[in-house]
């Protein structure tokens, strides 16, 4: 069976519909009304060999915050519901990018505990990437973190534009997450000593 989840979500900020499977092909359907961010998102769904429809109206006439913010919250919670009760997954996922300049670890645990760790952002110098505020990649990841129940680390190793950092922040994160949700094959039960997450 395919693990799928869709989500709504409606503030007097946004309105987001979010569709997301784990067992898809790459296929992206996204507007958020940030082209940058949109660049970002399909680069995430395809990579991880996801498939994702995703709309989001927002008050874009503010700024971006809340598009970004609330669409890190939607993706996390499709993500914990996809994901399901975790049995016969790995669980953990990793994934080290590199993209020109740029050199991106990420580390995934699927442990209904969020914890999320930027180191490096620091590099990431410019203010905005096309329409996009930079500020709001470590929004958008903090909140799919808790949403999701994840430990979300990420290490910013190398790189100087910041559009390739960005960008192989999540294309690192769509890989690490392909390899958690991936089944295992020889065990059926919760991957941990307690018996359960």
């Amino acid at each position: 069976m395919e693990r799928t989840a869709e989500i709504s979500r409606k503030t007097k900020e946004t309105d987001i519909q979010l569709s997301l499977c784990l067992d898809g092909s790459g296929k992206a359907r996204i507007d958020t009304g940030i082209g940058f961010f949109d660049h970002m998102l399909d680069a995430f769904t395809r990579h991880g060999l996801f498939d994702m429809s995703l709309r989001c109206k927002g008050d874009l006439k503010v700024d971006g915050h809340h598009s970004v913010e609330d669409t890190g919250i939607v993706l996390g919670e499709a993500i914990r519901k996809a994901v399901g009760d975790k049995k016969g997954i790995k669980r953990y996922g990793f994934f080290i990018l590199p993209m020109d300049d740029a050199l991106v670890l990420c580390a995934v645990d699927l442990c209904d505990r969020p914890y999320f760790v930027l180191e490096g952002g620091e590099r990431i110098r410019a203010g905005m990437v096309g329409d996009f505020d930079t500020e709001l990649v470590k929004e958008f990841f903090y909140s799919v973190s808790y949403a999701a129940g994840m430990n979300l680390h990420f290490h910013i190793l190398g790189g100087e534009n910041a559009h390739h950092i960005i960008e192989a922040m999540f294309k690192a994160f769509s890989k690490a997450l392909d390899m958690a949700v991936s089944a295992d094959g020889r065990f059926e039960d919760v991957l941990s000593t307690k018996g359960s997450l």
